[in-house]
């Protein structure tokens, strides 16, 4: 059977920065209560009717993915597309890509929607289509537009001063190498709390004629609704076992980690995490702090930058996990 590994990583942010004192103007919040809070000093958002749209944004990311894993866009086989903001309600960004990539053969493009953990599902994807044999190659995407859909008042400050804008992309390609490459991944859901962290409407249970006909200033289901304190305590159960999982299906200490990369979800997760785990500063790579959180771009986004600024290191053992609405999380442990 073939190993998957990761032969190229790609990232893009908007140009536009949205500091935390540009929210103050905004909501009533400060600088220091959302860096208290989150870690987060700034985040990327979309000019609103502009060029960065989920698909392009992801198509930005999956062209230096190409061009750092040095193929050409037709030597892909398969397109894995993670993200819970598509362009349109349907078709998904998948196929959009498909074509913005320039394309002459019709590969399938399939669309992951498991939000903060869709990358890695997207990545088990993959690796299994690689190792089964059906796939070579395979661009494995995570972007997301967030910034058009949140409540920007003091109302909906708990949620919309946490997310930004951005995309990350990996190739993954098969390869002999037994002890290189995706060694295994681990996905769980508790559907149970599924609104929790949820965007409830317009959905196919109320339609957006009835919204509109409503007209109700009240109505915030449109808007994301998210339960932090409960969603914070499960993430630092989650993301634990689902780490200590995939060292344990592979006979691995947490230290013999070199590079942890989380969800970045929220500063202080990572920083617990981290703490319970003993890990030094340098096994966990953070970029929350500069594009909050991305969800399903979050861990792409953050690969591709300690990638390109040498933090990632041939045979080095990298961990990705990841926790979020659902709920559902994963982990995956490659081998570079």
């Amino acid at each position: 059977m073939k190993q998957s590994k990761i032969i190229g990583t790609g990232h893009y942010v908007p140009d536009h920065v949205v500091k935390n004192a540009d929210l103050e103007k905004l909501m009533d919040t400060n600088d220091a209560w959302i860096q208290e809070r989150t870690g987060i000093q700034e985040r990327r958002h979309v000019v609103p009717g502009g060029e960065d749209t989920t698909s392009r944004m992801g198509t930005r990311a999956a062209q230096m993915a190409i061009s750092q894993a040095g193929i050409e866009v037709d030597d892909i086989d398969f397109i894995v597309f993670a993200t819970l903001s598509p362009d349109y309600y349907f078709p998904g960004p998948g196929v959009m890509l498909q074509q913005q990539l320039g394309f002459k053969k019709e590969i399938g493009a399939l669309d992951v929607r498991n939000q903060c953990s869709g990358f890695i599902y997207g990545v088990s994807v993959a690796d299994q289509f690689i190792k089964t044999g059906m796939y070579r190659t395979v661009l494995v995407v995570g972007s997301e537009v967030h910034s058009g859909g949140l409540d920007m008042t003091t109302r909906g400050r708990g949620v919309s001063v946490i997310f930004g804008d951005g995309a990350g992309a990996v190739v993954m390609q098969s390869t002999d190498e037994k002890h290189k490459g995706v060694l295994s991944t681990h996905l769980h859901s508790e559907g149970q709390f599924a609104e929790e962290l949820a965007l409830i409407g317009p959905a196919t249970t109320d339609w957006i004629p009835n919204y509109i006909e409503r007209n109700d200033p009240e109505d915030l289901r449109y808007y994301p609704h998210m339960n932090g304190n409960f969603v914070f305590k499960n993430a630092v159960v989650r993301f634990q076992e689902v780490i200590h999982e995939a060292l344990i299906a592979n006979n691995l200490g947490a230290n013999e980690i070199d590079l942890l990369i989380p969800h970045q979800a929220n500063l202080r997760i990572s920083q617990f995490i981290q703490k319970q785990m003993n890990l030094p500063d340098e096994k966990v790579f953070n970029n929350i702090q500069k594009y909050g959180n991305t969800t399903a771009a979050s861990i792409p986004l953050a690969l591709s930058e300690a990638m390109h600024a040498g933090k990632v290191k041939d045979g080095d053992l990298i961990c990705l996990a990841a926790f979020g609405s659902g709920f559902t999380w994963a982990s995956a442990l490659i081998r570079w």
